[in-house]
């Protein structure tokens, strides 16, 4: 757990602290990284059973554990617009559909799920760097992008068949991610302490 004089602060601001209108530009600048990360990640398709996986969910919850949860709120939120003003940036897109078009569809609450998913991970880790809390972190980001999104789901076609097109098939790939990001976030946090001294 984090010390008690331990600052309540993202693992960027630890291993990159900057002041003033450079932490402007910081911020722009992760922010347009994020975004172009969560856009390969949902083109990129891993082979995997029983569905391919892409890697957006490792990628939301990393951007929320490093960025914290306001700039990996802003990320997610700059991916989104990119998404409702037209650019390719979700997965099966523009085959499927572009814009607003395609974020009311089956995968919306999804994308709102990637929102809460920064927020919720980006705020438990600002406040605990250990595996603990790291581990929730994971546990709980991951909750929040299959809540909303097998309910958004399940508005269109039943709960049953929400959890079986929405969530069963990606279970095991997704536990694979929390285990990577798991993983990242424990040696992101080993540098924070290093950095911090404590």
């Amino acid at each position: 757990m984090a010390h008690a004089d331990s600052p309540v602060i993202s693992f960027v601001d630890a291993l990159w602290p900057v002041r003033g209108a450079s932490r402007l530009v910081r911020a722009a600048l992760l922010a347009a990284l994020g975004s172009a990360l969560l856009t390969l990640s949902a083109k990129i398709q891993v082979p995997f059973y029983p569905v391919p996986m892409t890697m957006q969910t490792l990628v939301v919850l990393l951007i929320g554990m490093a960025f914290g949860a306001r700039l990996g709120i802003a990320t997610v939120a700059l991916y989104l617009a990119e998404g409702a003003v037209g650019l390719p940036v979700f997965a099966g897109t523009p085959e499927k559909g572009i814009g607003l078009a395609y974020m009311i569809g089956p995968t919306g609450g999804y994308l709102l799920g990637f929102v809460l998913a920064a927020a919720i991970a980006g705020w438990i880790v600002e406040r605990r760097r250990d595996a603990a809390g790291l581990a929730l972190a994971v546990v709980a980001g991951s909750i929040a992008i299959y809540a909303p999104g097998v309910l958004w789901l399940a508005s269109l076609v039943g709960l049953g068949r929400a959890l079986e097109l929405g969530l069963v098939p990606f279970l095991w790939g997704d536990l694979l991610k929390a285990g990577l990001a798991f993983a990242l976030a424990l040696g992101a946090a080993a540098m924070v302490r290093r950095r911090l001294g404590v």
